[in-house]
């Protein structure tokens, strides 16, 4: 398989945004300086205050508007296909501000091996001082991993042709785990530089419980969390025997969050049946459910 190394092209940095508030700006802003242009995809419907509302007008950056929530999956394939020969993408989302020199320490670890695809941050809980991944302290400065966060990551435009867009099935959810799945299988190295630190926050999450008898409860949506169990289904099932590893550890990851749901997340039995019926259709290969099939909003359970 040819390879090419990043310093044969500009960099587009492809931002997603649906209903964004101020902190937008500081978003493209901190992209723009590391970038050659950035491209923002908006999904907040047609009436509601978008991105054209929160950025100042600049040469270096273009507003895709969508009109309608398409989900993430969509919106990242629009925006990378605006720029096709720019060599290099990294993915932002809304809510994620890096750091001054982030580009051009992750894209010298592209230079270094012409094998990685994709490289990311590691999430960063600036305002706990950690890790949000506790396991990023134990592993080597630039670890294999077999799934990283969509935002953050800089990966190749070559990776893109060889393996595809962006799942847009999947919606929101496990975006970023399918397509780092589908990375490997092809060859390519997925990595984390965990020197590199990307602040972000995990929406809901919350930790329940005391001292050392605590756990940590994602709150997502209830329509969300059909979505969660339907698409790790299908990466189970269509990933599971080659990647066995990752299999196992989100195999795991599913069942801890069905735990918490039970524990901590009423209506418990409503919720945690929207996350079974996911799991069912999913590993069952069934088509969406109608209600899951409404174009233009977010669809909800």
């Amino acid at each position: 398989m040819k390879r090419q190394t990043a310093d044969q092209g500009a960099t587009v940095a492809v931002v997603t945004s649906y209903l964004p508030g101020p902190g937008l700006a500081a978003v493209v802003a901190s992209a723009a300086d590391q970038v050659d242009v950035v491209v923002v995809v908006d999904n907040t419907p047609v009436g509601a205050a978008g991105a054209a509302d929160v950025l100042p007008p600049s040469d270096q950056v273009e507003i895709v508007a969508m009109g309608y929530n398409s989900g993430l999956a969509a919106a990242l394939n629009a925006g990378i296909a605006r720029h096709p020969d720019h060599a290099l993408v990294l993915l932002l989302d809304q809510d994620s501000t890096i750091p001054t020199d982030m580009v051009s320490r992750l894209r010298a670890r592209l230079d270094e091996d012409p094998s990685i695809g994709i490289v990311a941050p590691a999430p960063w809980d600036a305002e706990a001082g950690r890790y949000l991944d506790p396991r990023a302290a134990r592993r080597p400065q630039l670890a294999d991993l077999g799934a990283v966060i969509t935002s953050g990551m800089l990966l190749r435009r070559t990776l893109i042709d060889e393996v595809g867009p962006f799942r847009e099935d999947f919606f929101v959810d496990c975006v970023d785990q399918e397509f780092c799945l589908r990375t490997r299988a092809a060859g390519w190295r997925v990595v984390q530089d965990r020197t590199v630190l990307l602040p972000h926050e995990l929406g809901e999450t919350r930790w329940h419980g005391r001292g050392p008898f605590r756990l940590r409860a994602t709150h997502h949506a209830t329509w969300r969390l059909y979505w969660i169990g339907r698409n790790s289904a299908v990466m189970l099932r269509e990933h599971g025997a080659r990647a066995r590893g990752w299999s196992i550890q989100w195999a795991a990851i599913v069942g801890y969050w069905a735990l918490t749901i039970l524990l901590f997340e009423p209506p418990r039995f409503r919720r945690l049946g929207a996350l079974l019926g996911g799991l069912r259709d999913g590993a069952a290969g069934r088509p969406l459910p109608a209600r899951y099939q409404v174009a233009g909003r977010t669809p909800e359970a």
